[in-house]
């Protein structure tokens, strides 16, 4: 059974994200931005999927201002995915928005002009989940990685 907690330790926060997005190289490949990640999350609400005692997958929320936050780096194990956590992870992540009177949550992630199969899985999770593509900022992170910007309005889940 997969439990979603939230982490208060900056060094626990930092070690959580530096194993997770180690362990997923199709997507965070480039050591800079995992240095940066890791340095980035000890500063923001970070949510940990655990099974049992194993850390599964994560998410660090990035407060904009008091009516928006950001998905800021989202990961979950590869021999973890299809079974439903990344879903969990958002929807605890939306329920302490919501907590907070956060009206929107977004998310950057690779634009569909780019042929990458694992993030046109991850556009489609998001997309799944209820975002919207806003727009594409071509040269936000280099012209080889296109931007694409979501959101999605924060409101009461049912369950």
């Amino acid at each position: 059974m997969i439990i979603i907690r939230e982490i208060d330790s900056s060094d626990k926060k930092s070690s959580i994200a530096n194993n997770i997005l180690r362990a997923l190289p199709e997507w965070f490949g480039i050591e800079a931005s995992i240095v940066d990640y890791v340095e980035q999350v000890k500063r923001m609400p970070l949510l940990v999927a655990l099974d049992g005692e194993k850390e599964v997958g994560f998410l660090a929320i990035k407060l904009h201002n008091p009516f928006s936050a950001e998905i800021c780096v989202m990961g979950v194990l590869k021999e973890y995915h299809g079974q439903g956590i990344g879903k969990v992870l958002l929807e605890a992540c939306e329920e302490y928005c919501y907590k907070e009177k956060i009206e929107f949550l977004t998310v950057k992630t690779l634009a569909e002009s780019h042929p990458d199969e694992n993030y046109a899985k991850t556009r489609k999770f998001y997309l799944k989940s209820g975002f919207k593509a806003l727009e594409v900022f071509p040269l936000l992170w280099g012209e080889s990685n296109p931007c694409l910007f979501m959101v999605k309005k924060v409101e009461l889940l049912e369950k």
